[in-house]
């Protein structure tokens, strides 16, 4: 059983929502977000990376970031661009890139049922990344961000889509990177909330840190208004307050899995943790079969590609794997044979030496990253499947960390959930 609530949504005004609409914080750096904002007081990166509107050497976690994202969400409310609904709903959020197009309900889900792993996780999370959206949901109040959840699809659900799909959206847009965003608000929420009541589990597909974080903010907030409760004037049943909050949910996306594709999460690394080239590629070469090769991308499972000393290489690995599904994972392979045991990075989740980079931004930005001397060498991967990872969360496994990266991507700052 999935629990959905509907909720009432901060959202912009129909003749902003373009301007507010913004990528999410953790997809691009300090100066790309300063460029992307630069002359746009309503893109909502003023309120996710609130650092791009203080002086440049600033602390990203230091307290006046948090505070600055408090008064800057504040601040479009009060100029009227972001306005919270009346009456709680939930909404229907599409997305459609390259033509190929993904349908979620967007919708409050119990924070519950994710501590409880109803909703499932297959990635682990870093401590500084979720302590730092901790902070920001504690300061603003508020969930800024969707999580983006999948769910094996239904005839039921997808029939009820269908339906409100063929009504006028209440946003429909195109981004600056060609993505169309479409969303339709839902009044008469009953029969969708009793259709995902029928859904055995949810999984957490993008947004770990995400959920994570709103699940350690409810234990905040839930503490202070419990020592407010006492401190003030009793209460008969404080406990109905509390459970009744909304920082009990959080909201999210909810895409049926088989509308999703996976693109590869390609890793780049800074030294050869002593070893000369030559050295490395032999090392490479007692697990591995290596050759040359003009091709970037890997063209199947069991493949992987580095980029190393302006030249591309292919790896094939000569050993057997056991039949565990995580073992048998390409991320998995890189990391116990190659950067653990050669590399010496024994936790790619805080190691400053490994950096990650997502798929969309291709082969030629690790290359950019070698040749410019920020990294020495440069992984390119083959997708994990969809089905990989339902099958992990299912055996309540863990993936290694930046094992996916999801396109497109959904947008922050069009259905903020207040807590």
């Amino acid at each position: 059983m999935s629990t959905i609530k509907p909720f009432r949504a901060l959202r912009p005004i129909e003749e902003k929502v373009s301007e507010v609409a913004s990528v999410p914080y953790d997809v691009v750096s300090v100066a790309e977000a300063r460029s992307l904002a630069e002359n746009n007081p309503n893109n909502f990166l003023h309120v996710t990376r609130s650092e791009i509107d203080l002086p440049e050497n600033t602390d990203v976690y230091s307290a006046e970031v948090y505070e600055r994202a408090k008064e800057n969400l504040e601040t479009l409310q009060a100029r009227g661009v972001l306005i919270q609904e009346d009456m709680s709903a939930l909404y229907v959020y599409r997305l459609t890139m390259n033509g190929r197009g993904q349908t979620s309900v967007v919708a409050a889900c119990s924070i519950d049922e994710y501590e409880n792993d109803l909703i499932k996780k297959h990635e682990k999370t870093r401590p500084d990344k979720e302590n730092d959206r901790t902070r920001h949901i504690v300061t603003t109040r508020a969930q800024t961000g969707l999580i983006f959840l999948c769910y094996r699809g239904t005839d039921a659900i997808n029939a009820l889509i269908d339906k409100i799909t063929g009504e006028k959206p209440l946003y429909d847009f195109t981004a600056a990177d060609g993505v169309r965003h479409e969303v339709w608000r839902v009044s008469e929420t009953g029969d969708l909330v009793k259709s995902f009541a029928e859904v055995p589990a949810l999984y957490v597909a993008d947004g770990h840190h995400r959920a994570a974080s709103a699940a350690r903010a409810r234990t905040v907030l839930r503490q202070r208004d419990l020592e407010e409760i006492n401190d003030s004037a009793p209460c008969a049943q404080p406990e109905i307050e509390i459970l009744e909050a909304g920082y009990n949910s959080v909201a999210a996306a909810l895409f049926p899995a088989e509308q999703l594709e996976i693109l590869a999460y390609n890793r780049i690394v800074k030294d050869l943790n002593g070893l000369s080239d030559k050295e490395f590629l032999q090392k490479l070469g007692e697990q591995f079969t290596i050759r040359e090769t003009q091709n970037p991308v890997p063209e199947k499972r069991g493949e992987l590609c580095l980029y190393l000393g302006g030249r591309w290489f292919i790896l094939k690995r000569d050993f057997a794997v056991s039949d565990s599904i995580i073992e048998n994972l390409d991320v998995s392979v890189l990391e116990n044979n190659i950067l653990r045991p050669i590399l010496g990075i024994e936790d790619v989740r805080t190691d400053k030496r490994i950096d990650f980079v997502g798929g969309i931004r291709g082969t030629r930005e690790l290359e950019k990253l070698v040749d410019s001397g920020k990294a020495k060498i440069a992984f390119s991967m083959f997708p994990t499947t969809i089905e990989d990872l339902l099958k992990v969360a299912d055996a309540n496994q863990i993936m290694p960390p930046k094992s996916t990266w999801f396109e497109p991507k959904l947008r922050d700052g069009l259905l903020v959930h207040l807590i």
